[in-house]
C-alpha cells in the first residue's frame, strides 16, 4: 500500500492514522493581559475562559520570562519558541508556542498565541469532512496498490529504494511542499515551505495553516484543503501563501491537492506552491537595490552616507550593520594604502540593529575600531573583495573569541557574518559588516552580491564627497592665488577689497577683483565675475585676469581692452569646445566685467562694462546713485560694441564695484537689496574697510549661494602744485628749453637728486617726438609721493619700438637709455596722438619745500 508522509525518524505502519492533537489559543494584549482563551488552551493548561481572560498572562509561566520575552519580541511581528508553563493544578509542562501580532482594522495589536496540543479532544473543525471516500474503480497494482502477499515485486526498484526516492523528492524539491492531515493539520513541510515561513517543520507540526500564518490568505487556502478533502478535487488558489521576511504584495500561488491512499479514501491534502523561494529573494533583493540607490548618498556628509548604508541593509539583509571608516589623508587627502603587516584602525562611522537586538557595546559608534592581521576584516582588505562567515568557521570563531572588539559576535549570537571592503576607484575607503542573528537562514552568495553593491554606492557616494571637498579646498587656493594678494602702492585712490566664496555645493566660482597702476598717476579698477563654478572656473578666472592686465599695460581704453577680452574669450571657448564636459568648459563664455580708469589729475573716471552690474558712486555730499554706464554684452558672444561712459568724480567720492552674488534675488526683493546697499554706503565710516564690512552685513542673511567680490575706493586728486605742463615749439632748439624746465621744476619740488637723470629722459623724449612725431609737443611732469612720471605728447600716431644701435650708427640709443634709467616707460595712445612716458622712482624721501 502507498505510504502517507511521516517524519523523520518515525517508521509509520501504511493506513496509520497521525496522532490527533487539538490547538490551544489564546490572545494576549501589549500590556500583558490575556483577552482570549479556547478550548484547547484549557485543556493544555486546565484554566477555564472566566477564571483567565482579563488576568495576567505572567501567570502562565512557570519561570519568570515576561521580562525577557518583552524584550525578545519588541519591534516583532512574530514570535516562536519553547517555554516552560505552568499548569492551574501547579506542575509543570514544557510546551512550544508560536505567537503572531495581529493589528485589528480599528482595535489595538494584541498577540495570538498557538499551540498544537496531543490529545482525543475533537471539536466540530477537527472532524473530518462527512464525505472522505470517494467511490473509484478497484486499484490495479500498476495503479498504485501494493502487490499482494506472495506475489513478486515487479522488476524495477525495491519498495525500500522506492521510499526512499519519495523521502528524497520531497525533501529535496524545489517547489513549496507540505502536507497537511484529515483535520488540515501540517503533518510534513519540505525545505523550501520551511525556508519561506522561517519555521521549522517541528514548529508547524499540528497547526493548521491560519496559525501558521495568520492572514485572509491563510484562511481561504483552509476553506480550499477543506474543500479538496470534501470534492477529491484539486484547487487551485492565485493567492495562498505569503512568505515570512519578504515584501510581497500577493501571496504565491499553489495547487491543494487531496491525497488518496490505494482504497481511494483521502487522507491528506498536499500544498504545492509554484513559485520558488529564490525568486522572490532576488526580486526582494531587487528592490532592496532601487531602495539603496534613492537613500544612500543624499548628502555631502560622510557620515551621514555610512549611516544610510547601514539602514538601507537593516532589516532587509541583516540584522546587524556596522560601517568602519578609514580616516583620509591629511588635509583631507587620498586615503594612504593599508600596511600588509601592520593592524588596521577605522573609526567607526555607523551602526544600525534589528528592531529586537540588544545594544551591544562593541558596536557603539564613533569609537575606534582595530583589526589584527589575522581577523576577518583584515584579510579581506588584503584581498580587496568580500567574504562570507559562518559562526562554525574557524577563523571567525578565532577571531571572536580572542578579539575583545568582536565580542558582539557571541553576545549577538550571530551565525552568519558577511565582511564587504568599501572601495572606489582603486581607494579603500573603511568596510562594512553584515551579521545575522534573528534572520534562520545565513546570507548566501547572492546576498554576498547585493551587499558588495549597495556598499559600492555608499563608497562612490563618499569618495566623490572626498574629492569635492578636496577640490574646494584646491579650488580655494588656486582662487585665493589668482587674486590680488596685496594692493599696489598708488596715490589715486584708497582702496578696500572683500572676497566671500559661495556656500552652496556648486562649489566656488570665478569671481575676481583687480587693480591695476597705469602711466601718468592713473588706477584702473576691474571687478569680473567668471561662469562656473569649480577648478575650471577658477582656472579661467586666472587666465581671463591675466589677459585684462596684459591688455592694461598696453594703455587701451576701457572699450577697447574689452573687444579685445571679447575676442580672448571667444578663442578659449573654441580651443576647449572638444572637452568632455560641455557645461564645464564654456571658456568664459557668459563672463561679465567692469573696467574703470581714474585719472587724479583730471578727476576723470572713464569706464565700460560687459554684461556686469553697473558700479555706485557716493559723491561727499552724501548722494548715492548709479553710474550709467552703458550695459554691453557678457564676453565670448561677440558682435555688439562696448560703450565708454566718462564722468568727473569730486575729490573724496566712494566708488562701489561688486559682482552679482551681493545683488542674490533668489533670497530678497532685488528692490530691498539696492536700498540696503545704498543705506550701508551712504553713512559715514573712519575706513573703507568699515564700509565693506557694512555693505555685506546689512546684504547677507546666510552664506551666499555665489561669490562675491567687493571693491570699494576713494578718490584723491593730484592738485596743480604736483603736476607741471609745458607746450614745447617743434624746434631742435626745444630741447634745450626743456630740460631747462625739468631741473627747475625738480628744484622747486627738492628732487634734486633726481635731476639729472630726469634731464637725460625727458632731453631724449622731446628729441624722439621731433624726430618721429609731429607737432604740437607738450611736456608734463608729474610728482607723485615715491615716482616721478615724465610724458611727452605729440599728434603722431606712429608708436616708437626699442631696438639695439649698431656700431657705426648715430642714433637709435635714446629708448634703451630710457628704459634702463627709469623704472619702465611705455606709450599711451590718445584720440589726437600719442603720448610717451617713462617712471622713476624716486631715490630718497622728497625734501620739504
Amino acid at each position: 500500500m502507498e505510504r502517507l508522509p511521516t517524519p523523520p525518524g518515525e517508521q509509520a505502519q501504511a493506513g496509520a492514522r497521525p496522532e490527533p492533537v487539538c490547538t490551544a489559543t489564546a490572545t494576549v494584549n501589549e500590556q500583558g493581559i490575556v483577552t482570549g482563551w479556547s478550548e484547547g488552551a484549557r485543556r493544555l493548561l486546565g484554566y477555564t475562559s472566566s477564571q483567565i481572560v482579563g488576568a495576567g498572562a505572567a501567570r502562565l509561566l512557570a519561570e519568570d520570562t515576561g521580562g525577557r520575552a518583552r524584550q525578545d519580541t519588541a519591534g516583532q511581528e512574530r514570535w516562536n519558541g519553547t517555554v516552560a508553563l505552568r499548569h492551574q493544578d501547579g506542575h509543570q509542562l514544557t510546551q512550544h508556542l508560536l505567537a503572531h501580532r495581529l493589528t485589528p482594522h480599528g482595535r489595538a495589536a494584541e498577540w495570538l498565541v498557538v499551540s498544537a496540543v496531543p490529545g482525543t479532544l475533537r471539536t466540530p473543525e477537527d472532524e473530518p469532512p462527512g464525505k472522505n471516500e470517494t467511490p473509484g474503480k478497484d486499484k490495479t497494482p500498476e495503479e498504485g496498490e501494493a502487490p499482494e502477499e506472495g506475489e513478486a515485486p515487479e522488476e524495477g526498484a525495491a519498495p525500500e529504494e522506492g521510499a526512499a526516492l519519495e523521502e528524497w523528492v520531497f525533501g529535496q524539491s524545489p517547489c513549496v511542499l507540505a502536507v497537511f492531515d484529515a483535520n488540515l493539520r501540517l503533518a510534513r513541510a519540505n525545505a523550501g515551505m520551511q525556508q519561506a515561513l522561517s519555521l521549522t517543520e517541528d514548529e508547524m507540526r499540528g497547526l493548521r495553516l491560519p496559525d501558521i500564518a495568520p492572514h485572509p490568505v491563510s484562511e481561504e487556502a483552509h476553506t480550499a484543503m477543506r474543500r479538496a478533502l470534501a470534492t477529491g478535487e484539486v484547487q487551485h488558489m492565485e493567492d495562498c501563501l505569503r512568505p515570512a521576511g519578504i515584501s510581497t504584495q500577493h501571496g504565491w500561488p499553489a495547487s491543494l491537492a487531496p491525497l488518496k491512499d490505494p482504497a481511494g479514501r483521502i487522507r491528506a491534502v498536499c500544498l504545492a506552491a509554484h513559485h520558488p523561494l529564490q525568486e522572490h529573494l532576488a526580486r526582494q533583493r531587487m528592490l532592496l537595490l532601487h531602495d539603496a540607490t534613492a537613500r544612500i548618498g543624499t548628502t555631502s556628509d560622510s557620515l551621514r552616507t555610512a549611516q544610510e548604508l547601514a539602514d538601507v541593509a537593516v532589516p532587509g539583509l541583516a540584522d546587524i550593520t556596522a560601517v568602519d571608516l578609514l580616516a583620509p589623508g591629511p588635509h583631507g587627502g587620498e586615503v594612504p594604502p593599508l600596511s600588509p603587516c601592520a593592524d588596521i584602525t577605522m573609526d567607526r562611522a555607523a551602526v544600525r540593529l534589528a528592531p529586537g537586538t540588544r545594544p551591544l557595546a562593541p558596536l557603539a559608534a564613533g569609537r575606534p575600531s582595530r583589526y589584527p592581521q589575522p581577523s576577518p576584516v583584515a584579510q579581506c582588505l588584503a584581498q580587496g573583495h568580500g567574504a562570507l562567515f559562518t559562526a562554525g568557521e574557524e577563523t571567525l570563531a578565532r577571531w571572536a573569541a580572542h578579539d575583545p572588539q568582536a565580542a558582539w559576535i557571541r553576545e549577538s549570537e550571530t551565525h552568519s557574518v558577511m565582511v564587504v571592503p568599501m572601495r572606489a576607484h582603486g581607494t579603500t575607503l573603511g568596510v562594512a559588516l553584515f551579521a545575522r542573528h534573528q534572520h534562520p537562514e545565513p546570507f548566501g552568495p547572492d546576498d554576498l552580491w547585493l551587499a558588495e553593491e549597495i556598499t559600492a554606492r555608499a563608497a562612490l557616494s563618499i569618495h566623490n564627497t572626498r574629492r569635492t571637498g578636496r577640490e574646494h579646498t584646491t579650488t580655494m587656493t588656486l582662487q585665493r592665488s589668482l587674486l590680488p594678494q596685496t594692493l599696489p602702492d598708488q596715490d589715486a585712490l584708497d582702496i578696500a577689497t572683500r572676497y566671500l566664496p559661495a556656500g552652496s555645493r556648486a562649489g566656488v566660482g570665478g569671481d575676481w577683483f583687480d587693480v591695476i597702476p597705469l602711466s601718468g598717476a592713473r588706477v584702473a579698477l576691474v571687478v569680473g565675475d567668471v561662469v562656473g563654478h569649480g577648478i575650471r572656473a577658477a582656472a579661467t578666472m586666472g587666465r581671463v585676469r591675466t589677459a585684462v592686465r596684459t591688455l592694461a599695460d598696453v594703455d587701451l581704453p576701457p572699450d577697447e581692452l574689452l573687444t579685445h577680452l571679447d575676442d580672448l574669450v571667444i578663442h578659449l571657448s573654441a580651443d576647449e569646445s572638444h572637452a568632455d564636459d560641455a557645461a564645464e568648459t564654456a571658456g568664459g563664455i557668459g563672463t561679465t566685467c567692469l573696467y574703470a580708469v581714474y585719472d587724479p589729475v583730471s578727476r576723470h573716471c572713464t569706464l565700460a562694462r560687459a554684461g556686469h552690474p553697473p558700479p555706485c558712486v557716493v559723491t561727499p555730499d552724501g548722494t548715492v546713485r548709479f553710474l550709467n554706464v552703458p550695459a554691453g554684452p557678457p564676453l565670448g558672444l561677440g558682435g555688439l560694441p562696448f560703450e565708454p561712459f566718462e564722468t568727473e568724480l569730486p575729490e573724496g567720492s566712494l566708488l562701489a564695484l561688486y559682482t552679482d552674488g551681493l545683488l542674490d534675488a533668489r533670497t530678497h526683493d532685488i528692490d530691498d537689496a539696492l536700498d540696503n546697499m545704498f543705506a550701508a554706503l551712504a553713512r559715514p565710516a573712519h575706513t573703507l574697510d568699515t564700509v565693506c564690512d557694512r555693505v555685506l552685513t546689512s546684504m547677507l542673511t546666510h552664506r551666499p549661494d555665489d561669490d562675491i567680490a567687493l571693491l570699494i575706493a576713494r578718490t584723491r586728486a593730484l592738485h596743480t602744485d604736483r603736476v607741471a605742463t609745458w607746450d614745447l615749439p617743434f624746434d631742435p632748439a626745444t630741447v634745450t628749453h626743456a630740460r631747462h624746465h625739468t631741473t627747475d621744476q625738480l628744484t622747486t619740488w627738492g628732487l634734486h637728486d633726481a635731476a639729472f637723470t630726469t634731464e637725460l629722459v625727458v632731453s631724449e623724449l622731446v628729441t624722439n617726438a621731433l624726430r618721429y612725431g609731429r607737432p604740437p609737443i607738450r611736456l608734463r611732469l608729474i610728482h607723485e609721493n615715491t615716482t616721478l612720471t615724465s610724458e611727452v605728447t605729440d599728434t603722431s600716431s606712429t608708436t616708437p619700438h626699442m631696438r639695439r644701435a649698431r656700431t657705426y650708427d648715430e642714433g637709435g640709443r635714446g629708448l634703451l637709455l630710457i628704459g634702463q634709467l627709469t623704472h619702465r616707460w611705455g606709450t599711451r595712445h590718445t584720440p589726437t596722438g600719442k603720448t610717451v612716458w617713462a617712471e622713476q622712482f624716486l631715490p630718497t624721501k622728497p625734501t620739504p619745500h
